[in-house]
């Protein structure tokens, strides 16, 4: 079977799964009409990418109803300008698993493949994880570098890298625009999440993300 096809069937975390399902049962007002996903995301994007974009986990009303990651919420509608205008996306906007969005030398995908309960995973669901996070990024030859979006996909990479190399001892901390190479040489670096809080209160906006990822893909 292939990795894609183990990933949406799996069912390893009892409470992921329940509530997943609930999620795709009870829906969101104004998408009531619409039939949600529910199940575990894959990632996405150019199998050749040098390039990883990783979030924590699938969003409750963007990933986990259309299907994919960062599609059909409003961080996607800002990520997605972003890389549009940097070139990396076809599209300024990702709204259903059908809208013929493409990646340049990009790959996205999420630590864990479910959306958990107040976006907070416990540690030994993200480890049921980590074995297809690390199929995904081993089957990434040519990736060289990771984007971890927000502090909490940054910490989930960390201890995904620790558990795979527990004899690393550097220490690791979150900033945006800071980089570290890794034990497998890749560049892991930080980003603020493209959340509309981080959005709304400056945090983050076009101009800021447009230099980071000048940073990470050049200009």
């Amino acid at each position: 079977m292939s990795l894609n096809k183990r990933i949406i069937s799996c069912k390893k975390c009892p409470r992921l799964v329940k509530f997943r399902e609930k999620i795709a049962t009870e829906k969101r007002k104004q998408y009531i009409e619409e039939d949600y996903w529910g199940k575990p995301i894959t990632g996405f994007g150019d199998l050749k990418a040098k390039t990883i974009i990783i979030g924590l986990a699938p969003a409750a009303h963007g990933g986990n109803r259309t299907g994919r990651v960062f599609t059909g919420d409003r961080s996607a509608e800002f990520l997605y300008r972003c890389l549009y205008k940097k070139g990396i996306s076809n599209l300024s906007n990702s709204l259903h698993i059908n809208d013929g969005l493409k990646l340049k030398n990009t790959f996205i995908t999420t630590a864990l493949k479910c959306v958990p309960p107040g976006d907070k995973p416990t540690s030994k669901e993200l480890f049921n994880c980590f074995n297809f996070f690390d199929e995904e990024i081993q089957s990434l030859k040519n990736s060289r570098k990771i984007i971890a979006l927000g502090k909490i996909a940054f910490d989930a990479c960390i201890k995904y890298y620790k558990k795979k190399y527990p004899n690393d001892l550097k220490k690791y901390s979150f900033a945006h625009g800071t980089s570290f190479k890794m034990p497998d040489g890749k560049e892991l670096y930080g980003c603020y999440h493209p959340s509309p809080r981080n959005v709304n209160t400056g945090r983050i906006d076009e101009k800021k993300m447009i230099k980071f990822l000048d940073l990470v893909y050049g200009n």
